[in-house]
């Protein structure tokens, strides 16, 4: 079908979206010990510039120290990811507009000509995957691209060097998240992301994410995040939804790469998952686990 390359180029940046940001003066990188081994949390962005690489060197020293890269999925799937296309669109006859409020319709028509982005190309996007386009095209115009996002990078580098990479999630729980959006949600998210875009907060945030990923902030990468869910209507609860909820089973897993293997796990994450007292800094540290910021 038409839309399926330019959705599969989407959904792989949105997987890598579904939290944000952060490294270093100390590095957005964090140690975590237990009596038997440790593991390296690092949190990562998801569009980035090819002048980061190398990252700085205690980031890439972790790297190298680990036996195993662990990321939430692997983005570089492009065939898990290509089954996910008719969770993520419309079968025709049904489009995008017959799904959100026309006024919010004709605004969002009315930015695609900002990003060179024809309305055919989005007609069967849900609304979710219609905004999450233009999000990213913003971070493109920012000089930010996906193929240079941390993510990418690490997964990419694993794979040349026959490191293992093991999945957090997988592709096909992230693609369950999304779906599990309803009818209300995505009217909400679409409407509040276009109203975002329009007034520039999208491009705020994206400045103020990577300014706080660039001095390894993560109370700064927070209160970016606070302030865009106080004024787009919707975002605090998709934020709970693709961030905070996901952190039990999260944790799980990493302990027990602490204390149930003898190799050392290099896990990178979106930052937003590693800020705060409900990020998995925290909880760990929580848990009696040794945590420091390198």
């Amino acid at each position: 079908m038409t839309f399926a390359r330019p959705l599969l180029r989407v959904a792989l940046a949105c997987l890598a979206l579904l939290a944000a940001a952060s490294a270093a003066a100390e590095s957005y990188l964090w140690e975590v010990t237990s009596l038997t081994n440790r593991a390296y949390l690092f949190g990562t962005v998801h569009a980035g510039k090819p002048e980061w690489y190398p990252l700085p060197g205690a980031v890439e020293g972790a790297y190298a120290d680990a036996k195993v890269l662990v990321v939430e999925a692997d983005i570089t799937n492009v065939q898990a990811m290509a089954k996910s296309v008719s969770v993520m669109t419309y079968a025709p006859p049904d489009t995008l507009a017959n799904h959100v409020p026309s006024a919010d319709y004709e605004r969002f028509r009315k930015i695609l000509a900002r990003y060179a982005i024809t309305e055919l190309t989005v007609a069967q996007f849900k609304p979710f995957m219609a905004v999450s386009l233009l999000v990213f095209s913003e971070w493109a115009r920012a000089g930010y691209l996906p193929q240079s996002g941390v993510d990418a990078y690490f997964i990419r580098k694993a794979k040349a060097e026959l490191k293992p990479v093991v999945e957090l999630e997988g592709v096909e729980a992230q693609v369950r998240l999304i779906d599990s959006l309803t009818e209300a949600e995505n009217r909400l998210i679409f409407g509040g992301t276009v109203a975002a875009l329009e007034s520039g907060l999208t491009r705020q945030q994206i400045d103020g994410m990577v300014d706080a990923w660039q001095v390894g902030d993560a109370k700064l990468l927070l209160q970016v995040a606070r302030r865009y869910n106080e004024l787009v209507p919707g975002a605090l609860d998709f934020e709970e939804k693709f961030v905070w909820s996901r952190h039990e089973e999260m944790a799980q897993k990493i302990e027990e790469y602490l204390n149930k293997s003898k190799d050392r796990h290099f896990i990178a994450v979106g930052a937003l998952h590693l800020a705060g007292p409900r990020g998995l800094v925290e909880m760990l540290r929580s848990r009696g686990y040794i945590v420091r910021q390198r």
